[in-house]
């Protein structure tokens, strides 16, 4: 449906909305746990943390750069899609439909496993968990199918909201900084530096920064796609790199290694140890907002995915259409079913079994997309088809080449399983694309037969 017909605007997303959706996809759930996760590689956490945001700079500008050439593709699947071809794009972005749907699903689980810690009556019978989790889900789907600029206010609302918890750990740790500097001295990490160590909490720190790429996503649903989408993946990325750092710094120093490695909510412990107790139930309300932000906006992203997977014919094509608000109503349905059965698999496990099993997918599942989409820029690059001179041109140019070494930095440190992991993403969709294949081929030899 065009504009004129349904009475929604094509475009609804500017730049703040743009930045929500990449802040608020970034932070969910996980950066709760973070400080625990990378408790025992002690001082290895900065090195690792350091290689992973340049990295991502690098990425977030190799994405900008594809953006700011190409505004009217629609994000990794088109760049990927000039790049390599049909085969290479439908591989990457079936690998990123899947991981984005279990990352939905282990929100939801998240999510109501906080809610438990609120009220403990919601854990007193077996059923009340995953009903939640799946009236959680559901909800944000009917939410998107308001349209995209009722998802983006959403959007816009949670993170504002979750950067709070965030933003009283750093200005603690400012104050401890001032009031007190012996504290960051006294419980310093006593882990030696070493290579392996900073590749592994590279790796976890990598799964902290997924979703850098969600901009560039609704290509067609931005406002401006040429100047909104380069700027809010680069601001995103940035700001949420900083806020990282610094929320994931503060406890490793405030805080004996060991007992912060074994904490399931670090943030509560830091808080409780410097400001008093309760602190855990205000820190649970946050995680929540969050984990709600998170799923709003992923919901979103993976709409959008089925969406265009269906409009090339990868999909059947009744996914594609759109509601009179602008929304692929069927797409959204489909990625809820596909994520409900993922919860009623796993609702069970512990919210730290759900957190590595989700680094371990996801992390592997997103890789090939940085990995092709940074490629893809020097083969642009080297066709002519991406500017070429000029600071800007040399300077993506240089980007995508550090991007791209970054991937294979991180592929080395996320391990065998979650390579075999990607490749089992990778194969499950073979099946899919040579359907398709056949299918288009089919429908092209009828229409030659008629001509």
């Amino acid at each position: 449906m065009t504009e004129q017909a349904t009475g929604v605007p094509t475009r609804a997303l500017g730049f703040w909305m743009c930045t929500a959706l990449v802040v608020g996809n970034i932070i969910g759930i996980g950066v709760f746990l973070m400080p625990a996760a990378l408790a025992p590689y002690g001082i290895n956490a900065l090195t690792g943390w350091l290689v992973t945001v340049i990295g991502c700079v690098f990425l977030a500008y190799a994405l900008a750069g594809l953006a700011r050439a190409f505004p009217q593709d629609d994000g990794p699947y088109g760049y990927s899609q000039r790049a390599f071809g049909d085969g290479t794009a439908f591989m990457i972005m079936w690998s990123y439909w899947v991981a984005t749907w279990i990352t939905n699903a282990t929100l939801a689980i998240g999510v109501v496993g906080y809610m438990s810690f609120l009220v403990p009556a919601l854990a007193g019978h077996p059923l009340y968990p995953p009903l939640i989790a799946l009236s959680l889900l559901w909800m944000f789907v009917l939410l998107n199918l308001r349209g995209v600029r009722t998802v983006g206010w959403m959007q816009v609302v949670t993170t504002v909201l979750k950067l709070l918890p965030l933003l009283a750990v750093v200005l603690l740790g400012l104050w401890q900084l001032v009031s007190e500097p012996a504290s960051y001295t006294t419980h310093v990490p006593a882990t030696p530096l070493s290579l392996r160590d900073a590749m592994a909490a590279s790796t976890i720190a990598l799964f902290a920064m997924l979703g850098l790429e969600c901009a560039t996503i609704p290509a067609a649903r931005v406002r401006d796609p040429e100047r909104t989408i380069p700027r809010a993946t680069l601001a995103g990325t940035i700001i949420t790199s900083l806020i990282y750092i610094g929320v994931c710094a503060i406890p490793m120093f405030l805080i004996p290694q060991g007992e912060l490695a074994a904490s399931n909510a670090p943030f509560a412990d830091l808080l409780s140890r410097f400001i008093g107790a309760g602190s855990g139930e205000l820190i649970a309300v946050f995680v929540i907002v969050s984990g709600l932000g998170a799923l709003n906006g992923w919901t979103l992203v993976v709409g959008e995915v089925t969406q265009s997977l269906a409009k090339r014919g990868n999909f059947p094509r009744i996914f594609a259409r759109e509601n009179r608000y602008g929304a692929p109503t069927l797409a959204f349905v489909l990625c809820g079913v596909v994520a409900s059965v993922m919860l009623l698999m796993n609702y069970n496990q512990s919210l730290v079994s759900i957190f590595t099993f989700l680094s371990v997918v996801v992390t592997a599942a997103n890789l090939p997309l940085y990995l092709v989409c940074s490629l893809a820029v020097l083969v642009l690059w080297r066709r002519g088809q991406i500017r070429r001179v000029g600071r800007r041109g040399w300077g993506l140019f240089v980007a995508a080449a550090l991007a791209a070494a970054y991937c294979v930095w991180a592929f080395l440190g996320v391990g065998w399983k979650s390579l075999a992991w990607a490749l089992v993403l990778c194969g499950a969709g073979v099946p899919v694309y040579v359907w398709s294949w056949y299918r288009q081929r089919r429908t092209q030899a009828v229409a030659s037969g008629a001509a």
